[in-house]
């Protein structure tokens, strides 16, 4: 009866080092998999993050009301829609359509500022429309990993202005000049990893 003939060690060893590389192989897809599911997991939040930043303004523009609100002391109003503003604001405006879903007793008007610093696209409004003793505004920071921020205004003459109102300092404006509106609004964000994007958001009225 012939004796069983077992493995060698070179055999062991040689076994032992493919399964070692099979590991290794294996390891690294798991790694690179993990790594891309990260990846296309940022890019989805980034991706969210734009599109709500640009449907907030779109929103917001498409609902600009023609109503003036009073100077926090009481003397006088400021107009409907203001960019002449010190950095690092960009522009003042009235928009209708401010949701109430527990149905306070306020105004469906709602007063709002954006400003731009540090990299970072905020969203301000006011609790009350005509608010006195210059209240602080409530904060919302919108998108974040911006270069720039840009708005432009167009007249109805159909030009574009770089400021709005465009015709002359806000103070001096008659009663019916604060409430003028640009016919449509042009926003362009420039960030730091996707370029620049640009909307021209129709001013309805």
């Amino acid at each position: 009866m012939k004796a069983r003939r077992g493995f060698t060690l070179v055999e062991l060893l040689v076994a032992v080092f493919i399964t070692a590389l099979l590991f290794a192989m294996a390891y690294g897809a798991i790694n690179q998999a993990v790594a891309n599911r990260a990846a296309i997991e940022q890019t989805q939040d980034r991706a969210l993050a734009v599109q709500r930043a640009i449907r907030t303004l779109v929103q917001d523009f498409s609902q600009l009301a023609p109503r003036p609100v009073r100077q926090p002391l009481g003397d006088g109003y400021l107009p409907a829609i203001s960019s002449v503003s010190q950095p690092p604001n960009l522009v003042v405006f009235t928009r209708g359509g401010w949701p109430n879903p527990a149905g306070v007793q306020r105004s469906a008007l709602q007063r709002l500022r954006y400003h731009f610093e540090d990299g970072k696209l905020s969203r301000d409004y006011w609790p009350v429309l005509d608010a006195t003793l210059d209240p602080p505004p409530r904060n919302e920071t919108l998108l974040e990993g911006v270069r720039s921020v840009r708005i432009r205004y167009m007249d109805a003459a159909r030009n574009w202005q770089e400021q709005w109102p465009f015709n002359g300092n806000p103070s001096g404006l008659s009663p019916l000049d604060l409430r003028i509106r640009p016919v449509a609004v042009e926003v362009t964000i420039e960030l730091e990893d996707w370029g620049r994007i640009s909307r021209l958001i129709e001013v309805p009225g």
